[in-house]
């Protein structure tokens, strides 16, 4: 096998069954979390606990599911910008909501 060939060859990362279940229960921890969460009455900080539970989830759906934690850096990257994306469109998108003159109207 020739240096090139060696290069370009990417070494697939087996996972076991034992981090898929382990991650399973965490969802279903996460989910239950979610429906006790939507019975309380914390105010302005249900949102807050609700997308902190949703995000949880999602980085682990992402991690392990999506297999980026064995992936590429290159891969991380692009799932790095996705998320510097999606942030950057929610910030101008509340700037250009709390800029405006509500009631004045």
């Amino acid at each position: 096998m020739s240096e090139e060939t060696k290069q370009t060859e990417h070494e697939h990362h087996i996972v076991g069954p034992g981090v898929y279940v382990a991650i399973l229960l965490a969802l279903l921890v996460g989910t239950a979390l979610t429906v006790w969460a939507s019975f309380l009455e914390l105010g302005p900080w249900n949102p807050v606990i609700a997308l902190a539970i949703a995000t949880t989830k999602a980085i682990l759906v992402v991690l392990f599911f999506m297999h980026v934690k064995y992936s590429t850096k290159l891969t991380k990257l692009t799932v790095m910008a996705g998320i510097f994306m999606f942030l950057v469109l929610i910030s101008m998108t509340l700037a250009d909501y709390m800029s405006r003159a509500w009631g004045s109207w």
